[in-house]
């Protein structure tokens, strides 16, 4: 039996066309120039390639309103520069590995006390002659000073958490009993002074509103983000990127969604009106572990000439001098990983800063034991 059928029209024969013929025919139905496309079906080895077409040329021949408005990581513009780099490996002049400011505050309280309180005390012993009494006393000041700081990093940690779920709580509830107006009312005052208007501060609204109902519908379409070990976090923390870098394992906005906890209207609420984040249960023992060894490490700098020198009064001026050298290093440090000022006034700036707070605490110490001695 023939494949051929009379057309209704004009009595020729017409092909009827097999589903792969079918198949073919929509992947040839790509966005491509009308006057290139005769001469690619006949095999022209001049004309380019059907697959050279690429997504970006066929989105400059569609008009703009058939081009999807929604920006992808996978969209950019390097073709149309001479280098073909891309925007994303583009570099500033000054641009650093930070360190994440909670860990930089930690470090901060755990070595300023550490510089301080251990070198009062062991320049106050200094005074009994004996170094084997300054050793003896500034090891145990540092094992119970290290414990305490690193538990005191952790009561303060689980304090800012406790806060946080306090906020999340009431404020999930106020969500729930309040009205759209004035919903849209609190999201105008977040992104009003940024420059938004009312109209989009009421989509922005709605979408939130929308999110929030899903999950308090069904909590089980959102999962949770896997757990991460705490000696990974720490990692990842101290090694944290430029924040005007994008990292390679981010994902599009709807994966990073998908693995949040917190989504809808109390987490906007929370984060951008309040400028409050949960503090993961991992952030504790990192706190505690970064304050107590910070503390250690730095208790251990002035109490190391005692160790070497027998006179506690020679010892005493080699103590001072290397605190000063530390603290003048440890501002250095502070401001370049911090994203402070840099060159030359910017690192001195930040050094005397170390030197003055840290210099004046210990002459403190240094002066009130002194003072004690006295009969």
């Amino acid at each position: 039996m023939s494949n051929q059928h009379p057309s209704a029209s004009t009595g020729c024969p017409t092909n009827r066309e097999s589903p792969d013929q079918t198949a073919h025919a929509v992947k040839l139905s790509l966005p491509i120039n009308q006057k290139s496309s005769t001469n690619q079906m006949k095999g022209d080895p001049n004309s380019t390639s059907l697959w050279a077409y690429t997504q970006d040329e066929a989105d400059d021949e569609r008009p703009s309103s058939a081009i999807s408005s929604t920006p992808t990581l996978d969209k950019c513009d390097k073709h149309k520069r001479p280098e073909a780099i891309c925007c994303r490996d583009l570099r500033g002049d000054d641009e650093r590995h930070l360190i994440d400011p909670d860990i930089v505050r930690d470090i901060v309280i755990g070595l300023s006390d550490g510089l301080t309180v251990p070198f009062g005390l062991t320049a106050g012993l200094s005074s009994l002659g004996s170094s084997r009494l300054v050793v003896v006393g500034g090891i145990a000041e540092l094992i119970s000073g290290a414990i305490s700081m690193g538990v005191g990093g952790y009561l303060a940690s689980e304090a800012e958490r406790d806060h946080f779920r306090y906020l999340q709580r009431t404020t999930s509830e106020r969500v729930s009993r309040s009205c759209s107006g004035e919903m849209e009312r609190e999201v105008h005052e977040v992104l009003g002074p940024i420059g938004l208007d009312e109209s989009i501060s009421r989509t922005v609204t709605g979408a939130l509103l929308r999110v929030e109902a899903e999950i308090d519908n069904n909590p089980a379409t959102l999962t949770s983000q896997p757990a991460e070990g705490w000696f990974r976090q720490l990692l990842r923390l101290v090694a944290r990127k430029p924040r005007t870098s994008v990292s390679a394992e981010a994902g599009p906005a709807s994966e990073q969604l998908r693995w949040s906890k917190d989504v809808g209207m109390t987490a906007f609420l929370l984060k951008f009106g309040e400028g409050l984040e949960e503090v993961p249960e991992s952030r504790l023992y990192i706190s505690a572990f970064t304050i107590g060894t910070a503390y250690f490490i730095g208790g251990l700098v002035p109490m190391a000439p005692y160790f070497v020198i027998e006179s506690a009064q020679v010892a005493l001026y080699w103590s001072i001098g290397i605190m000063f050298i530390t603290l003048l290093i440890f501002g250095v440090f502070k401001a370049y990983f911090t994203g402070a000022k840099i060159g030359f006034s910017g690192y001195l700036k930040a050094s005397s800063a170390t030197i003055v707070v840290g210099g004046s605490a210990a002459a403190a110490s240094w002066l009130i034991v002194k003072a004690l001695e006295k009969p």
